[in-house]
């Protein structure tokens, strides 16, 4: 029997789910190991061997391929614990990191932080300007050569970034994009005098227009570059000796998988995978249960997610920000607050009640747990509601302390506020409540759609205890609470079932239209240099699919939308067609009738993405149907809990998720108690179990 494995190394744990293709599934859960991660990867897939009744040998030696999802990447830039980093700049231009195209004090920023500009500050330097060294040559617009590359001054400044220590070298030439023979020819010369440096070229990583994020991007690139290669070879050779038969795939931003071998080089689009990985889970969970329109939430320990599903695809962006410098990788558009199951409860001087965006993290975590905390959280305050057990987490393997979370509520919540431990639990729940939901709202509603279209997924550690509080006045249609056999893995399900991807773009700023041969050329040799990529890889396919976009705009406008372009031969009204669908995209979001073509309209960059799939059907198994829609078998208890600050604590039946069979109805209040979480269903609402195994809440 052939599996295909999905393992999500998140800062506490580590999720591994294996499926053997006809519905088949399990889900193993085992701590991270930091720094040594490749421990608690091979610590999973010994438990899923296990589930399966294998050895570890026999699961690999039967395994298609494993989908890896990790967190080192986007850990390591915002804790900056990077490589030290050198960079070789055009002459005169080394200096675009640091002025930061006039908006380092603001990318990324929200509205209320923007307005406080007395307390707006650029982020710290990626690099320090002693390792920012610059050489002579010069490109035009055209990519035609003006100044002939210094290659002795290149060699210098090799040798000056060489003898100060660093482990990777960025190079972000001019106008690379256009031509990147001087790039490609720094490189050789740096590897004549240092062969296993890592270098990262702009042309390679982010052949688009823009300096300063051309410039950061690569940057960034070549600081996890070299960590990830670190940590991704072992692993390789750990899973090799124990007789992987597959491919070893790093999950990317842009919802598809990388092979390791390849990925270091690429180490900049993997910062997101783990994010992307719930999204492409929902995707093809909607596949299964029909829904079209989806927003997904994950909650764990730290972040509250928010991705977006139409028509069956994750809604993209070309681009993200961390740490305030801009990442020039296409991703799935992930909307997040600092407001997960560890976010800190505090009062600040005006008398107002936070939560977050500050974390309990792992260590020492949420008071409840013992460990040294003292903090309340959002999971303090849903152990003194009811809505978790003292008998705890993973099966009773993490208890939880009542004493300590109603202590750390009444310190920091509590006395500060006039309340009751109770009363300012209730207040912490509600809270996180509604910061979720007003980002939803803004989530969906900034995209240009209307909630009422969509259903909710919610997953994490702490999406089920919230979601129907959530979406509560979101006007959805309902919302599903993925159980079954990925209840605590889901993102390592959606690494299982993911595709492998990869996009190439060219920037060719111009007046749009183009002429259609022209516009054909250049989708050409996107698709020729994706097609190339991917029969490098060393995997096999079951088919592969195209997708063209262009970023366009309006004249004198700076901002572009990604507007899907028609696959196959373009003719001469292609044109009209882009720009319509651009309009259309354009009015959805900023309102009917504020498209103005009278302005003219430019094309700035063209990209080709394709979609590999493994032919691996990852699919989700039904259970057995319930002979009556009273789910009494799966009792386990009565307790008080409170779910409303109008209402006190109420006698409310728990369940044991594993106990519910399709078809079962629970009416709120109750409780469905899983091994790393528990499903709040609310007065007012019901649950009705699937065939799939989720729970779905609907609002009367």
């Amino acid at each position: 029997m052939a599996y295909a494995l999905g393992i999500d190394v998140g800062g506490t744990f580590t999720d591994g789910v294996a499926s053997d293709g006809s519905g088949g599934i399990v889900s193993a859960k085992a701590h991270t190991t930091p720094p040594h991660r490749e421990v608690g990867v091979m610590r999973v897939i010994e438990e899923l061997a296990t589930e399966l009744g294998l050895g570890v040998n026999e699961l690999l030696g039967q395994t298609d391929y494993i989908a890896h999802g990790t967190t080192a990447s986007i850990n390591a830039l915002v804790q900056g614990s990077v490589a030290e980093v050198g960079l070789i700049a055009t002459k005169g231009h080394r200096d675009a990191i640091y002025i930061m195209n006039a908006e380092g004090r603001t990318l990324g920023r929200s509205a209320h932080e923007i307005q406080d500009t007395l307390r707006n500050r650029k982020p710290q330097a990626l690099i320090p300007k002693y390792r920012a060294l610059e050489v002579t040559e010069r490109l035009d617009y055209a990519g035609r050569v003006l100044v002939p590359l210094d290659e002795d001054e290149v060699r210098r400044v090799a040798r000056a970034l060489l003898e100060q220590g660093v482990e990777a070298i960025a190079v972000c030439l001019l106008w690379s994009f256009k031509n990147d023979q001087h790039e490609r020819r720094i490189r050789e010369l740096i590897h004549e005098i240092a062969p296993d440096m890592y270098v990262t070229l702009s042309s390679e990583v982010s052949p688009r227009i823009r300096e300063f994020a051309r410039t950061s991007t690569t940057i960034m690139n070549a600081q996890v570059g070299p960590r990830l290669r670190t940590y991704l070879q072992p692993l390789q050779r750990q899973l090799t000796e124990r007789g992987l038969a597959g491919p070893l795939l790093v999950m990317q931003s842009e919802g598809g998988t990388i092979t390791a071998d390849r990925a270091p080089e690429h180490a900049i689009t993997t910062i997101g995978s783990v994010l992307s990985g719930g999204v492409i889970g929902g995707m093809r969970m909607a596949e299964q249960l029909g829904h079209r329109n989806v927003i997904t939430t994950d909650v764990g320990g730290t972040t509250f997610l928010a991705g977006l599903i139409v028509d069956g695809e994750p809604v993209m962006a070309s681009g993200s920000i961390v740490n305030q410098y801009p990442i020039n990788a296409p991703t799935i558009q992930v909307h997040t607050i600092g407001s997960g199951g560890g976010a800190l409860a505090s009062v600040d001087a005006g008398g107002n009640l936070r939560i977050g965006p500050q974390s309990a993290e792992a260590v020492p975590g949420p008071a409840c747990y013992g460990n040294g905390g003292t903090r309340p959280t959002n999971t303090d305050a849903n152990l003194v509601l009811g809505i978790l057990s003292e008998y705890g987490l993973i099966g009773g393997r993490k208890p939880l302390d009542l004493e300590l979370a109603r202590a750390a509520i009444r310190e920091h919540v509590a006395v500060p506020l006039g309340l009751t431990v109770e009363d300012a639990a209730i207040a912490i729940y509600e809270v996180q409540n509604a910061q979720a939901g007003d980002l939803l709202r803004r989530a969906v509603v900034g995209s240009g759609y209307d909630p009422r279209d969509f259903v909710v997924y919610a997953f994490g550690g702490a999406g089920p205890a919230h979601c129907a509080g959530y979406c509560n006045d979101l006007g959805v249609s309902e919302v599903v609470v993925p159980l079954g056999p990925i209840a605590s893995a889901f993102s390592a399900y959606g690494l299982a079932a993911s595709d492998v991807v990869f996009s190439a773009e060219i920037s060719a700023p111009s007046s749009f239209p183009i002429d259609h041969v022209e516009l054909q050329d250049y989708f050409d040799r996107l698709q020729a240099e994706v097609d190339d990529v991917l029969k490098r890889q060393g995997v096999k396919f079951q088919d592969v699919s195209f997708q063209r976009e262009a970023d366009l705009r309006y004249a004198m406008q700076v901002h572009e939308l990604t507007t899907p372009v028609p696959g196959g031969p373009l003719d001469e009204n292609c044109g009209s067609a882009i720009m319509a669908a651009f309009e259309e995209q354009y009015e959805r979001i900023n309102g009917s009738g504020t498209g103005y073509r009278a302005a003219g309209m430019q094309a700035i960059t063209y990209r080709v993405r394709a979609k590999a799939s493994l032919g691996f059907p990852v699919t989700l198994p039904t259970i057995e149907t319930a002979s009556s829609s009273d789910p009494v078998s799966a009792l386990l208890v009565e307790r008080p809990v409170r779910l409303d600050s109008q209402r006190g604590y109420e006698p409310t039946p728990v369940y044991e998720y594993s106990r519910l069979r399709a078809g079962h109805v629970l009416v709120g209040p109750a409780i469905v108690q899983v091994p790393t979480t528990a499903v709040v269903v609310p007065a007012g609402t019901t649950g009705r179990v699937d065939r799939l195994g989720n729970l779905v809440i609907t609002y009367e």
